[in-house]
Parts: C-alpha cells; sequence; structure tokens
C-alpha cells in the first residue's frame, strides 16, 4: 500500500468524469493543462479563478493603462509562465518569480504551494521537509477563517502525507483527520461544487490507512481500506481490473492480521471480477488465487490451498513469469504439503527452488526454513538444525537492508527451535527480534507477538516471573494493532492466567481467564478446543480461591459443567476429554460440599444468587477490559 500520488488518482477522476483525465488540481482550477491561480476577487474553489470583465474593465483597456493594472498584468504574466511550466526545475524558477510579486497570504500563493508540493510529491522527491513546508504555506494562505475548500483539504492531504514520510505519524494523522472531517461535510452538504470530492477522500482515506499502519493501530486502518473500497466501487466500472485489485488489497489487509474470514470472500470477489474481464488466464487472476491459497492455508483447507496454488503456478508459467513471484508461490506450494503431512514432496520442491536462488538471497533462506520444516516433521532433527543455521547465516546480513522481513523469518526459525525443545535459542532468537521491531514503528503488530512468544516460552522454561512483563506488554500492543477481540489478545490473556496461577495469585489468574474467555466465545465459539480448556481455567481458578471464600466453589461448579457440557457436545471424538471433565467435576462438588447431597448441589447452582455471581463475573471483565482501553487510549 502507498499513499495516493499528488496527481490524488487521476485515474479515478477520469471514471468520475469522462471529459477529464487531469489531475485534482488542475480540475479545481479549471485549466486545459496546468492551474490557474486565483485573482484576489476570486470566485469559490469550485469554480474557475478567472474573473469574468465587466464592461467598465473593457472601456478601461482603451485607455493608458494605470499602474495597478500595468502590475496586474505582470503578475498575469508570470501566472501563465508559472501555469505553462513542466519540469521540476522550469516550475520552481517560475514558482519563485510569482512568489516574489504576491502577497504571503494571497490565495493565489497557496494555490500555487500545494502545486509545487503536489508536483515534487509525485515525482517521488526525497526532500519530505521540502514537501511538507509547500504543504504548510499552501495551509497559510487558503485556511482563512475555517475554510472547508477542497483544496484545503488538498493541502492537508499534502502535508498529512509528507509527515508520514517524515515518521511524525501523529502530525500526519492530525491533519489526515481535518482533512476527512472537512471532505465528509463537502459530500454530505449541498455545496455547489461541481468538483467530485471522491478521487480526494480516497487518497485521504488510503494515507490514514498507511499512517495507522505505521502507527500499529491495524484494526483502525482496515476501517478506512474498508472506505477506500466503497469509494471505488462507486467511480469504477463494475467489472474492471482496479476494481478486482482493490478487492484484493482489501484481502492483504485483512489475511495480515489473520482475518481469514474477512479475507476470503473479498478475494474470491476479485477473482470474480478479474476473471469475467480478463479471462481465466491472466496475471491478476493468478495473483488473486496464489493469495486464494494463504487464505485457505490460514482457513486449514490445504487441499483447496493446493490446488489455487497450482492454479496460480500454472498461469505464471505460462506467462513466462519466473523470478520471486513465482518462488514464492513453489515454497508456499511445499509448505501445503507439509500441513497435508506429505513431507518427500514438500522436500523435492525445495530442492528444485534452492538451485534457482543465489546464495545470499532472502528467498534461499525462506527455502532452508521450509526444509528444516519438513525434516523436523520426519524427526531429522540434526538435518533441520543445519538447514536453520545457513537461514540464520543468510539472515543475519540481510538485518540492516530488509528489517521487516528478516524479523518476521526469525520468528518461524524460533518457532521451529521450539519444536526441537531448544527453548533457549528460541527465546534469545525472539529477543533478537523484539529488538529489531521495537525500531520500526510500523511493526508494532509484530512486536505484540514477539513479546507474546518470548512469554510463552519463558513460561515453558518455568521462568515465570520473566514471563509477565512480556505477556503484559504484548496484550497491550495486540489490543492496540488487531482491537481488544482479536483471538491473539486472548491467547495472551490465557497465558497470564497462567502466570498468575503459577505464582499462586488465583483471583488476577481468574481476572485474565474471565477475559480471555470473553474473547475466545466470541473469536473462536464456545465449544472451541481453546475456549473449552480457558473455562476449565476459570474453573481451577475459582477452586483454588475456594478456601478462602466458600462461595467461590459455587462458581468453580459453574464454570465445570460449562466444561462438561462442551465437551459433550464434541461427541465421541472428544470422549476421553469429556470423562476428565466429568471427574473433576465430581471431584469439585466434593470438595466445595462434601457429604450434601446432589439435589442440594443442583438446588444451590441453580439459585438466583449463584446466576447473579457468574453474570458479575462475566461481566466484571468486560468492564476490566474497556477500562484497560480507555487507558491506552488517554
Amino acid at each position: 500500500m502507498r499513499r495516493g500520488a499528488s496527481l490524488l488518482l487521476a485515474a479515478l477522476a477520469a471514471k468520475a468524469k469522462p471529459s477529464s483525465s487531469r489531475n485534482l488540481i488542475e480540475v479545481l482550477c479549471g485549466s486545459p493543462s496546468l492551474p490557474h491561480l486565483p485573482r484576489p476577487n476570486a470566485l469559490p474553489s469550485c469554480h474557475r479563478f478567472r474573473a469574468i470583465q465587466t464592461g467598465s474593465d473593457s472601456a478601461a483597456s482603451t485607455t493608458v493603462p494605470s499602474p495597478r493594472r500595468r502590475r496586474n498584468q505582470d503578475v498575469s504574466d508570470l501566472e501563465e509562465a508559472f501555469e505553462s511550466a513542466t519540469t521540476t526545475d522550469d516550475i520552481l524558477s517560475a514558482f519563485r518569480a510569482l512568489e516574489a510579486a504576491l502577497e504571503p497570504r494571497d490565495s493565489r500563493l497557496g494555490l500555487a504551494c500545494l502545486k509545487v508540493g503536489q508536483h515534487l510529491d509525485s515525482i517521488g522527491s526525497k526532500d519530505h521537509e521540502e514537501i511538507l513546508r509547500f504543504g504548510l504555506r499552501a495551509l497559510e494562505s487558503l485556511d482563512v477563517d475555517g475554510d472547508r475548500s477542497i483544496s484545503v483539504a488538498m493541502a492537508l492531504h499534502l502535508a498529512g502525507s509528507a509527515s508520514y514520510d517524515l515518521k511524525r505519524f501523529n502530525d500526519s494523522l492530525g491533519f489526515l483527520n481535518r482533512a476527512n472531517r472537512i471532505l465528509s461535510l463537502l459530500e454530505s452538504e449541498d455545496s455547489g461544487c461541481e468538483f467530485d470530492v471522491k478521487p480526494v477522500s480516497h487518497a485521504v482515506q488510503l494515507q490514514l490507512a498507511n499512517t495507522k499502519t505505521a502507527m500499529g493501530r491495524r484494526e483502525e486502518a482496515l476501517v478506512n481500506l474498508r472506505r477506500c473500497l466503497d469509494i471505488k466501487v462507486s467511480i469504477l466500472e463494475p467489472n474492471s481490473r482496479e476494481l478486482g485489485i482493490a478487492h484484493r488489497d482489501l484481502a492483504e489487509a485483512y489475511a495480515a492480521i489473520l482475518n481469514f474470514k474477512e479475507a476470503l470472500p473479498l478475494c474470491l470477489k476479485a477473482l470474480e471480477i478479474h476473471t469475467a474481464h480478463l479471462g481465466q488466464n491472466s496475471v491478476e487472476v493468478a495473483h488473486d488465487r496464489r493469495l486464494l491459497g494463504v487464505i485457505y492455508t490460514g482457513l486449514e483447507e490445504h487441499q483447496k490451498a493446493l490446488e489455487e496454488n497450482q492454479l496460480s503456478q500454472k498461469i505464471m508459467k505460462s506467462w513466462g513469469m519466473g523470478g520471486s513471484d513465482l518462488l514464492h508461490a513453489e515454497i508456499d506450494a511445499a509448505n501445503i504439503h507439509i500441513a497435508l503431512g506429505k513431507y518427500d514432496e514438500a522436500i523435492n520442491v525445495l530442492r528444485g527452488v534452492v538451485q534457482q536462488t543465489d546464495k545470499e538471497s532472502e528467498i534461499r533462506a525462506l527455502v532452508f526454513i521450509s526444509m528444516a520444516k519438513a525434516l523436523c516433521n520426519q524427526e531429522k532433527f540434526s538435518d533441520a538444525k543445519r538447514c536453520l543455521e545457513v537461514s540464520r547465516g543468510i539472515l543475519e546480513k540481510k538485518e540492516f537492508v530488509s528489517p521487516e522481513k528478516v524479523a518476521e523469518a526469525y520468528m518461524e526459525i524460533a518457532t521451529l527451535y521450539e519444536s526441537l525443545n531448544d527453548l533457549e535459542t528460541s527465546i534469545s532468537l525472539l529477543k533478537r527480534t523484539l529488538a529489531m521491531v521495537e525500531k520500526i514503528p510500523q511493526e508494532q503488530h509484530i512486536e505484540g507477538n514477539v513479546s507474546a512468544k518470548i512469554g510463552w516460552l519463558l513460561l515453558l522454561a518455568g521462568r515465570v516471573v520473566q514471563a509477565i512483563p512480556y505477556l503484559e506488554s504484548a496484550a497491550d500492543r495486540m489490543k492496540e494493532s488487531f482491537g481488544p477481540k482479536h483471538f491473539g489478545v486472548g491467547y495472551v490473556y490465557n497465558n497470564l492466567g497462567a502466570a498468575y496461577t503459577e505464582i499462586d495469585r488465583p483471583q488476577s489468574a481468574a481476572q485474565m481467564f474471565a477475559m480471555a474467555k470473553d474473547i475466545m466465545d466470541v473469536s473462536l465459539g464456545p465449544h472451541h478446543s481453546d475456549s473449552i480448556q480457558t473455562s476449565q481455567s476459570l474453573a481451577n481458578a475459582y477452586s483454588a480461591m475456594g478456601r478462602w471464600n466458600p462461595i467461590n466453589y459455587t462458581l468453580a461448579l459453574e464454570f465445570q459443567q460449562r466444561v462438561v457440557d462442551a465437551w459433550a457436545s464434541h461427541g465421541s471424538s472428544a470422549k476421553d476429554e469429556l470423562k476428565e471433565a466429568i471427574r473433576l467435576l465430581e471431584e469439585l462438588k466434593k470438595k466445595a460440599f462434601g457429604p450434601i447431597s446432589e439435589a442440594l448441589v443442583q438446588e444451590v447452582l441453580s439459585s438466583p444468587k449463584a446466576e447473579a455471581l457468574i453474570q458479575e463475573v462475566l461481566s466484571s471483565s468486560n468492564k476490566t477490559d474497556s477500562a484497560s482501553d480507555k487507558d491506552a487510549q488517554h
């Protein structure tokens, strides 16, 4: 994803206004080439800036020009020179001449600054400070008395875009949010503006998404990306290639946060559009099918994933496409074979890929990671370790070149060391990864995942006190990146509950387990095995607190009964789990009530007081979660 260039989606503007393929500033100013600059008595910004001469003006032109008229003519000549400039040097030279002839707060100078800033942005100038200065100068001249014009929104977008490039994300968000408010008002009000604001809105929404992603707020960014798609749907032709790409881009964004259920229909729509518009064997269809393979893998529908991957490769080969796209697709295929338990087939594919890679390439490192994964599954542990050492040797040289890619690869390598029961190497590698991603603001979502993994491994290693800060940090980071109800946050809370249990803090443990259950019931469903295990942990925590207050046994019994009911819903596939849950329920009844009759136990469990207690426990976890979210926002 990249922000809209300074031309501000000229292609979209062309679709919205078939008679014009000019950039937005040109459409705004009504120029057939470069924008006219407004005269002091300029009409509103959605009209042409050229004022119509009156009869008296015509009569005066037959007399000797006054000094004021001569000055206006000089400025007009400078405007024409600025409008006709095409190269960067000519534009800057003409701007300096025009700047010298106008007052600092002249609105014509503001539009000129906007044009120069957009031009520099569109050619990929690395001087982002200069682009920002032009954006701020444009605002200074155009943003008068709270003006809600399209030109002000465009200047705000330019300033927000430059601030983003300078990694001043809070500043960028401020400019872009204000631009969004102005555009929303222009869209909702009957402003009499002939100019379609949708392309500008798209550029602002896309930049908002990029900025929020860079701040680690990926869940919020998806709202802006969804809005981008809605705008394109309203502008583009129903079966256009661009609309298909827009659906695929949003599908990729959902897949990036592991929300494969939302990603699937979007990717299928992209495939439908590209197939109808371009045919079954187009390059776009190949890209759609490769992403579908990734999504089906995430949904654990591995046979479908393999079919889509093979179709994608077939199309790419028919077009003679080699390079990284095809190699990545082949690595994907090998990983799908591993998921299906076809380890020899995966290794054969990877041997073919490694012969096509350079010795120091990142792709070669990924091949050896997948090879190690297959060898681990075949219990060839020494061979797997050698593959991991080769991969690490390549990646260590790439840390400063491609830190994001290396960080993701290190996480996968750490997982494989964990499977080899080498926890210390895994923890060490993850700490190295964390130190890398902490320096990259836009990798905050990875920071949360890495912290969560370190915390989990420290728990496994018995270093509970060390694990807790990592898990607490992971919960905060992941809530900001993925939202408070993401299943990953639920797993972190679950691990925190386990940590508090280990250090004999059952009340804190119960609170964490309740928060985890609330999330997992929504994201995974109450009968998912992990949701059931969280209910089991809640029962254990309240049972441990029963020694302080017997009423906690009531809660423990209720959650244990839920465990029994949930495993019973799985049928014969979970008969062992059901048997163990029933055994624990019986033990808990004895601990809670001793020789008291079963009838009395059921009476206590079904009493309004018990039900009120259970609801209070579950609702308190929601309140605690909401309060922590508010604290994070403030």
